[in-house]
């Protein structure tokens, strides 16, 4: 378990996290990056920018791809996970797909809960951290704390004190001038940059309401192998325990939840109220994961969002973020505003997958300042909690007091015989702890 806070610690990083509105609007750092020496940058002064990858599965095998993407001088060269069978599959696809940029040997393929030390300080420049997220905040620690510049899927923590981790993290990086990425690729999807920059200029006047709609199907479940341990079996199946994956309000649904925060000049919502359950997800293989979230958030200016995410199996399926405005309104992924100052996106569109890593590795170079979204990544992941939170517990609950909230979610220690409970949240009887 993560040793507990100090007083002085833990007030420093609440005031750190009151403050983030404030600074979350600038998604970069005005100053020179440190990439401008490539001898600072790049391993020995060489023109090849070695990463690591922390987390072999299918998000971080794209990742991967998305990195190599972005210039032949991207090379793969160290890689961890918790098992090795799913190194050894990602291995032998990434190397198939691209032999010339994915060149890890055996020496710097590395298994366990401690995989990401050895990637980390190993040789190389940059790491791309793609394992569950309930792993983030140490690994994040970790990167910095070694001088790596970092790609962060999202979310960055499962819990309000994980949270507060990475934002100290981040303004670690700011310091020592490293870049921090985040994975909430909406902000770099050129048409949803342009449909929320006319927004932002007054295109549909003042927001009065947003709504945004996840509503998609179940995912994989693995079965459980004979004789497995209760640690391996969530681990593999981390997507269904709250713990590792924050339940699917936070692991995919902060998607939609960055957008409308993103709206508002990232400043977080004041407080939450809703409602979800396990309608279809009886059976105890699905974790203790809800399937279904209907939260309201509302905002110092009294406007609204209303937010509602569900994972149903052949039902009605629509992700979209729909902005009411006193003057207009907008389908955000449709990049389109109707109203007085009708609009559509017509450029051409990139892959915002491929955008991230191409905007990170620019900065690496030195050819962008530095990037760090460590403020709009952090306040999001406490926007989704708090969305989680207050549908578990049917609590009316503030921003406030979920980022001050002392949870931390993480297991008495990480070994395959810890044992692990997963009770399902219940509305009246499930208590969130109020610093």
């Amino acid at each position: 378990m993560v040793p507990p806070e100090s007083s002085d610690r833990r007030s420093f990083l609440q005031t750190s996290l009151a403050t983030t509105a404030a600074v979350a609007a600038t998604a970069t750092i005005a100053k020179p990056a440190v990439a401008v020496d490539s001898k600072a940058v790049h391993g020995g002064g060489s023109s090849v920018i070695r990463v690591g990858l922390v987390g072999c599965g299918g998000r971080g095998n794209g990742a991967a791809i998305n990195a190599m993407n972005a210039g032949k001088d991207v090379h793969i060269v160290a890689v961890g996970d918790l098992f090795e069978d799913s190194i050894k599959i990602s291995r032998q696809s990434l190397a198939k797909q691209n032999p010339e940029q994915f060149v890890v040997d055996d020496d710097h393929a590395f298994v366990g809960f401690d995989c990401y030390k050895k990637v980390i300080n190993s040789d190389i420049d940059v790491v791309l951290l793609a394992s569950p997220p309930h792993y983030r905040p140490a690994q994040i620690e970790e990167a910095i704390a070694a001088g790596k510049h970092v790609f962060a899927e999202k979310p960055i923590a499962t819990d309000p004190a994980g949270v507060r981790r990475v934002a100290a993290a981040c303004e670690v990086a700011a310091t020592k001038g490293l870049n921090m990425v985040s994975g909430l690729c909406w902000r770099y999807d050129q048409g949803v940059r342009e449909t929320i920059g006319r927004i932002h200029d007054g295109a549909i006047g003042d927001i009065v309401s947003t709504q945004a709609n996840y509503f998609t199907s179940p995912i994989w479940v693995r079965p459980r192998k004979p004789g497995e341990s209760e640690m391996s079996y969530q681990c593999r199946n981390w997507y269904y325990f709250t713990w590792l994956s924050g339940d699917h309000y936070v692991e995919q649904f902060i998607h939609s939840l960055d957008k409308a925060m993103w709206l508002r000049h990232d400043e977080p919502p004041v407080k939450a109220y809703g409602m979800g359950g396990r309608e279809l997800r009886s059976d105890l293989t699905q974790g203790n994961i809800y399937d279904h979230f209907a939260v309201v958030y509302e905002w110092a200016d009294g406007s609204r969002t209303h937010a509602y995410t569900r994972q149903f199996p052949n039902s009605f399926s629509q992700t979209e973020d729909f902005v009411y405005g006193s003057k207009g309104k907008s389908r955000i992924l449709a990049h389109q505003i109707d109203g007085d100052n009708a609009w559509k996106f017509s450029d051409k569109k990139t892959n915002m997958y491929d955008q991230e890593h191409v905007e990170l590795f620019q900065a690496v170079r030195g050819d962008r300042p530095v990037i760090n979204n460590g403020a709009y990544m952090c306040s999001s992941t406490m926007m989704a909690i708090l969305g989680r939170e207050v549908c578990y517990s049917g609590k009316e609950l503030t921003y406030e007091q979920v980022a001050n909230s002392p949870m931390d979610l993480s297991p008495a220690s990480y070994d395959w015989d810890q044992p692990l409970t997963a009770d399902v949240p219940k509305p009246g009887t499930y208590k969130f702890p109020v610093a």
